[in-house]
């Protein structure tokens, strides 16, 4: 058993052979560690996921990187988006201020311009966290998580705004074992990859609405969209100071900005108006 902010280094040790995880949770040293999870705003959907690596040249970024590294890339593919579940009602962006969340760490350096205290413990501990109340809840996950993980047994409202359409995750396998495998297995395991894309895809498309719908644990709330505009206006700011921070960075940022330009022009079902 091996921690999650541990995962990255023990891959590469060849303790565990490979990983599926996102970059930001298990600490990925590469440039590419803030981009992984949650980068707010980045996505609206699950199906912008593989487009954004298939066919906008993420996949070649990420391979390249990790190949760095020592650390064979071998695919990417959305999961939930990241919704609010919390014991306090959030109606509004100000009642944001204060909250103790449990949330990723690039996630939480966003969030904390609007007042909210991210808390960095294991995800094991986050629901007696709540419980114990060092934690308000969690921007963590979509509403599918939520109730598969016993969370919405300790937190009493779900808020259908997100800071980011779709969890942003790969497969990634030591160098050494990849290389050794046989060509066949290779392909193999490539095949059970995708199977398990397919299936996540339909899993929390479907999943998300019907526990908003039919769901009796979490009590939905909405920021109204005028409103939750304010926060999809800091994201545009911090995707800017995160452009700044290396050439990589500025590269994925350019990337983001021009698949949004693409799917905001082209209106729903991209874009909600």
């Amino acid at each position: 058993i091996v921690p999650t902010g541990e995962l990255f280094q023990a891959m590469q040790r060849g303790t565990i052979d490979a990983v599926h995880s996102d970059d930001d949770s298990m600490a990925s040293p590469t440039p590419l560690q803030q981009f992984g999870g949650y980068f707010p705003f980045a996505t609206k959907h699950i199906l912008d996921v593989p487009v954004l690596f298939n066919q906008y040249g993420l996949a070649d970024i990420w391979r390249d990187e990790y190949a760095k590294v020592g650390v064979q890339w071998l695919s990417a593919a959305g999961q939930d988006p990241c919704n609010f579940n919390t014991t306090k009602e959030i109606t509004s962006v100000a009642d944001l201020d204060g909250l103790k969340l449990y949330t990723f760490p690039t996630a939480g350096r966003f969030l904390s311009r609007f007042g909210v205290v991210p808390v960095n413990i294991p995800y094991e501990d986050a629901e007696v966290a709540v419980q114990t109340g060092e934690l308000d809840g969690m921007a963590w996950s979509g509403i599918t998580e939520d109730y598969t993980v016993g969370w919405a047994d300790v937190t009493d409202y779900f808020l259908t705004n997100n800071i980011s359409g779709a969890w942003i995750g790969s497969f990634f396998v030591n160098q050494q074992q990849w290389s050794d495998l046989p060509e066949h297995l290779k392909q193999l395991v490539m095949a059970g990859i995708d199977a398990g894309h397919t299936y996540r895809n339909q899993w929390y498309w479907g999943g998300e609405a019907r526990l908003r719908a039919k769901g009796d644990k979490l009590a939905l709330r909405t920021v109204p969209a005028a409103e939750w505009a304010e926060v999809e206006n800091a994201a545009k700011e911090f995707w800017s100071e995160i452009a700044e921070e290396g050439e990589i960075h500025a590269k994925i940022v350019q990337i983001f900005r021009d698949y949004n330009e693409v799917i905001n022009q082209a209106g729903p079902p991209y874009t909600n108006g």
